[in-house]
């Protein structure tokens, strides 16, 4: 063959190869969107499937944008007895954070939607929610990472003398405290023909009438609260020796939920629903501290010493020491779970205010208690 032949037929195969890299991603490209057509459009047909159209409706925008706005509160209140050295001891502490302010957004397709806000007050830290509603179901997930270094604290503990326990509620520690608390629950709605959880707390769809339903639903909670440094050593004494807690929830429980229509575009949603926790496991991680050493050297009582070398000297020095921890199994409690939404649609845009309030109860025989764990969204979103 001809080298100049040889040579042009190397072009065209070049060419060729080239052509096929070019076309390749083309193709997966246009497989992609094809997938995600059957997807938006399978969608599309169970956000209606099954329900009266008079009473629940569908936008045809089916995307949502939402600018979010929150603010929140965790309170953690426990009654504990031990022994510190050989004397007894026995303490009602309540730690309440600062209540934060936090500013994030939601996106959704059809109630499947995932959302993130930071802290722009208070606490450090932010929320990943991620969320799926239908016809008949709904399920939420919320993980929340932050930290605080003012909470508020109600020791009432015969260790520290009555004019001591003051200073406690106003104080600002020199290490955060330290919370992650994940969230999950479900729910199936019996009328979910005629009601719609998602059109009172993701607005994938509009409530046209009012209606109610009794409703299942289930919830798992994991809380870890750990202030368990070394300069934290003061407040582990104080707590009996406890630094870090873990807590395991599942409940279950039955409950109601109305949504009220006064007048079109508006909807006020209330739920309640009672449970029955049955997964109850709480772990305490023990310290050990050397504050009753600390207690031994002159500096500890010089009346002459000023506050910020009193500090300096007690907490450069002050060290805590694991010591284990120990696992306990609490018998069946009853918690609560209650929420309020209001929304108000104005063509493709609309508003919405929703609270939610979670008691969780604990007990085992040196320490019962509570977790109540509240906060309220305000957003204002746009269906495209």
């Amino acid at each position: 063959m001809h080298r100049n032949q040889k040579k042009m037929i190397r072009q065209r195969c070049s060419l060729f190869v080239l052509l096929l890299c070019l076309c390749s991603p083309l193709a997966a490209q246009s497989g992609l969107l094809s997938l995600l057509k059957k997807v938006g459009s399978k969608l599309d047909s169970m956000s209606v499937k099954g329900v009266d159209r008079r009473y629940i409706d569908a936008p045809e925008r089916p995307w949502q944008f939402i600018v979010k706005g929150n603010i929140n509160q965790t309170i953690l209140s426990m009654r504990t007895h031990g022994d510190i050295e050989g004397v007894p001891y026995s303490a009602k502490p309540q730690l309440k954070t600062t209540p934060s302010q936090y500013l994030g957004f939601w996106v959704g397709y059809r109630g499947y939607g995932i959302g993130y806000t930071a802290n722009v007050g208070g606490d450090k830290g932010g929320y990943l929610t991620f969320g799926a509603t239908g016809g008949a179901y709904g399920v939420n997930v919320r993980i929340h990472n932050f930290e605080n270094k003012t909470p508020n604290f109600n020791l009432n503990s015969d260790i520290i003398p009555e004019d001591g326990k003051e200073s406690w509620t106003k104080v600002v520690l020199i290490d955060p405290i330290r919370i992650r608390t994940v969230m999950a629950d479900g729910y199936y709605m019996f009328n979910g023909k005629k009601f719609s959880y998602s059109a009172a707390y993701d607005q994938s769809v509009i409530q046209k009438r009012s209606a109610g339903s009794l409703m299942a639903g289930f919830m798992y909670n994991y809380t870890r609260i750990d202030y368990s440094s070394d300069v934290n050593g003061d407040m582990v004494f104080l707590m009996g020796g406890v630094g870090k807690v873990k807590l395991w929830q599942g409940s279950a429980g039955v409950g109601y939920a109305y949504n009220w229509v006064p007048v079109r575009g508006l909807l006020v949603n209330i739920m309640a629903m009672p449970m029955l926790t049955f997964v109850n496991k709480l772990r305490a991680y023990g310290y050990s501290t050397n504050i009753p050493q600390l207690m031994e050297e002159p500096e500890f009582w010089d009346p002459n010493i000023s506050n910020e070398a009193w500090d300096q000297w007690f907490y450069g020095k002050l060290h805590v020491t694991p010591q284990g921890h120990e696992t306990y199994n609490s018998g069946l409690t009853v918690s609560f779970d209650a929420r309020m939404s209001l929304t108000y649609n104005i063509g493709p845009c609309f508003l919405n205010v929703y609270g939610q309030f979670n008691n969780i109860r604990f007990s085992h025989s040196s320490s019962k208690g509570y977790l109540n764990d509240w906060f309220i969204y305000t957003s204002l979103g746009v269906r495209m």
